[in-house]
């Protein structure tokens, strides 16, 4: 297992989460409508999606284990694959859940929510304590640099048509760095700064050749995650 400085991964959660809270508030009901990256999903969509992961952290913050973590902060990702069946289905629910939800009170439930669980991570986080999420265990400081991570690229999804919209916190991108890196097993070999490779690795924007004459064999391992 790899480990991840707890505190440095704590305050890029809180800037992530911050930073998308404070895009929120001024968008007007037509701007929840627009497109995002991620395929089939509109802003409010994307949004309610990631309320979920708040409401997971704060589950799995009040759900301690004794046992040995079976994942971290890299590994966590290997299972999540764009395409498949259950992909599908969480796409189709979050589609259905969002569409029932007012933009003025989706963007208060995402405010107070992810807040809520940054206060609990802040009182949790202990170099040695585990906990349980989605039938795995998994130490604090790692469950939330996954959190960072989604976060952050959603984030960049989010914006994709939104002018004028922050960008996404250097910290909260060094932690996706660090956990491409991870994923690809080595330091990446090309010259992109960190949001061209949160985007380009997740298969969000496609490699130009000269990308993939850089990358050579590695290019073939892309996207590292969804």
């Amino acid at each position: 297992m790899t480990g991840i400085d707890g505190s440095a991964a704590l305050r890029a959660l809180g800037q992530a989460y911050r930073s998308i809270s404070g895009l929120l508030p001024d968008l007007p009901e037509e701007a929840l409508r627009r497109p995002t990256r991620c395929r089939g999903w509109n802003v409010r969509d994307l949004l309610f999606h990631l309320l979920l992961d708040p409401q997971r952290a704060l589950v799995a913050l009040a759900t301690p284990a004794t046992g040995e973590p079976t994942v971290d902060f890299v590994s966590y990702w290997r299972s999540y694959q764009p395409g498949t069946a259950r992909a599908d289905r969480h796409a189709a629910f979050v589609r259905r859940a969002a569409a029932a939800y007012s933009g003025h009170i989706l963007v208060e439930e995402w405010a107070e929510t992810s807040e809520a669980a940054l206060q609990a991570a802040t009182w949790a986080t202990a170099p040695t304590g585990r906990v349980h999420t989605q039938g795995l265990i998994i130490s604090i400081p790692d469950l939330v640099a996954t959190l960072t991570v989604e976060a952050a690229i959603h984030h960049l999804d989010l914006t994709a048509h939104l002018d004028g919209a922050p960008a996404v916190p250097a910290a909260a991108l060094e932690v996706v760095r660090v956990t491409l890196d991870g994923l690809l097993g080595t330091t990446l070999p090309v010259d992109w700064d960190a949001e061209t490779y949160a985007l380009k690795a997740t298969g969000r924007v496609a490699l130009s050749e000269g990308d993939r004459a850089g990358l050579g064999v590695l290019g073939e391992r892309l996207p590292l995650l969804g």
